[in-house]
């Protein structure tokens, strides 16, 4: 089957690294997305913020505290700061350009954490021409929906919590109404007692034409149900991991 953006143009379930492969620490760093590319991920997971000045980072907390030496929310630090501080004490705090350019052959599933960040991350994939290379997603679906109206159809998207709830909706018949545009719902396989992904939610998907991606799964079990039960993507913490099931699988390409 054709893949419905070149963004998903993979021959098998896509293994992500999430954060980099946050495992140890060193979560969207530019030592663990190179240690994700290295061991032969081509799809990397991260998350972006804007500056005081506007300058896109790659991190995920809306503060720097949980995870560097420094303090602060992001949002209210011009980047001059931002560049000071440390992620587990030794790494910096990336630009997402730079991360881009560092890896010209990775596709980068994006997390645009704040509303602050939407404008920098659309103009930085049209002046670079990323477009085959990244899909925005959010919790939030009007994020998400002002992200496409700012950058076009070129752009891969997938759903936010609203989206993935009319899907769930949609898989027990309901006809509940849900936005055309979008590539890939990208789910928890749970959210608290309401499971998400099941063999209705993957046939109401793939109906659709859209691709399932579950995370954050890092264990070995529960990867393997995923596979069995047909999800088209996992995204880990353990990169090593999600590696050997998919070798044991014939699946790594």
């Amino acid at each position: 089957m054709t893949a419905p953006h070149p963004f998903l143009d993979h021959p098998a379930p896509i293994p992500f690294a999430h954060r980099g492969g946050a495992a140890d620490g060193l979560e969207n760093t530019t030592t663990a997305f190179r240690r994700a590319t290295d061991a032969g991920y081509r799809y990397l997971e991260t998350d972006v913020h804007a500056t005081a000045d506007g300058t896109l980072v790659a991190f995920h907390d809306t503060t720097l505290d949980r995870v560097t030496d420094a303090t602060g929310r992001i949002a209210d630090l011009p980047w001059s700061e931002v560049r000071q501080a440390r992620v587990a004490g030794s790494e910096p705090v990336p630009l997402f350009e730079e991360l881009l350019e560092t890896f010209p052959t990775a596709r980068w599933n994006v997390d645009v954490k704040a509303e602050a960040a939407v404008a920098p991350l659309t103009e930085l994939v049209r002046r670079t021409g990323a477009w085959d290379r990244v899909c925005v997603g959010s919790f939030s679906e009007a994020r998400v929906v002002r992200t496409l109206r700012l950058a076009g159809p070129r752009l891969a998207t997938s759903y936010g919590s609203r989206g993935v709830a009319a899907l769930r909706l949609r898989s027990y018949g309901l006809p509940v109404p849900l936005r055309r545009t979008g590539v890939a719902m990208q789910v928890p396989e749970r959210q608290g007692r309401v499971r998400v992904v099941d063999r209705a939610f993957l046939r109401a998907a793939h109906a659709r034409g859209l691709k399932v991606h579950v995370w954050t799964v890092n264990d070995a079990s529960r990867m393997e149900a995923l596979l069995d039960l047909g999800v088209d993507g996992i995204m880990t913490d353990r990169i090593d991991t999600l590696r050997t099931v998919l070798t044991d699988r014939g699946l790594w390409a």
